[in-house]
């Protein structure tokens, strides 16, 4: 066993009995591991919160690790990026909800991904810090993608359209897992851009849901055990 300090992402929260709780973190020093917290839901005078383990807080935390498949624990936590909105929106609240959810569901791995870390550390704080947010989780998830070997390949991109399952373009518009007209002309928005050029990207709330569902089928074709999150009908109801 290890002492290691490390910044970390919480990805979920799952009680443990009346008292305690089992925290899933992605560490940037160590990729995912889980902790048991032990009697933090009835210790006023801890040293560990429960608020520190919302979903998505940036900690530090100075952790034990061990080389086994079983519970870490966690010595000290400090939050080290403390939102100054997404707690205080429902809107930023649900989007946070669904991203946990997706990010638990495909970060898997117990190794170093610093590429991968910063994007979703450098978005976490975009979301706090803008007011524009409603296409926000549609270009997270998806460039995601990038970072997992699977975004869409952009060359020949003035095909009539994109195979969902190869992850490219193509002039083929009846096969299966074939976008084209209205719905590529949508997904290309998407394509190529940062969280910077959000602001140039105009969905109505239908247009929103088909982007979102057709980017939940492209990671439920390339990543392999990806399941539909179930959050994903509460954030279309807040957005509708």
């Amino acid at each position: 066993m290890a002492m290691i300090t490390t910044k970390a992402i919480v990805l979920s929260t799952l009680k443990y009995g009346d008292t305690s709780l089992i925290i899933k973190c992605f560490t940037l020093e160590e990729g995912v591991r889980s902790y048991m917290i032990r009697g933090i839901l009835s210790s006023k005078r801890g040293k560990l919160k429960p608020a520190y383990f919302q979903p998505l807080t940036q900690l530090e935390l100075t952790a034990n690790h061990n080389n086994k498949n079983s519970l870490n624990s966690i010595k000290e936590a400090h939050v080290i990026h403390s939102y100054e909105n997404i707690y205080k929106s429902v809107v930023k609240q649900t989007i946070v909800m669904f991203l946990s959810e997706v990010l638990s569901n495909i970060i898997q791995e117990e190794e170093k991904n610093e590429i991968l870390y910063k994007y979703i550390e450098t978005g976490l704080i975009w979301l706090d810090t803008h007011d524009n947010i409603a296409n926000f989780h549609l270009l997270f998830v998806l460039n995601l993608s990038r970072y997992l070997g699977f975004y869409p390949d952009l060359t020949e991109s003035n095909k009539l359209g994109f195979s969902l399952l190869e992850g490219s373009f193509t002039d083929s518009t009846y096969e299966k897992l074939i976008i084209s007209g209205k719905e590529l002309i949508l997904f290309k928005r998407l394509l190529g851009i940062n969280f910077d050029a959000i602001d140039s990207i105009s969905y109505n709330k239908n247009e929103r849901q088909v982007i979102l569902r057709m980017i939940i089928q492209y990671f439920e074709l390339h990543l392999e055990g990806f399941k539909k999150p179930k959050s994903l009908d509460v954030l279309e109801t807040v957005f509708s």
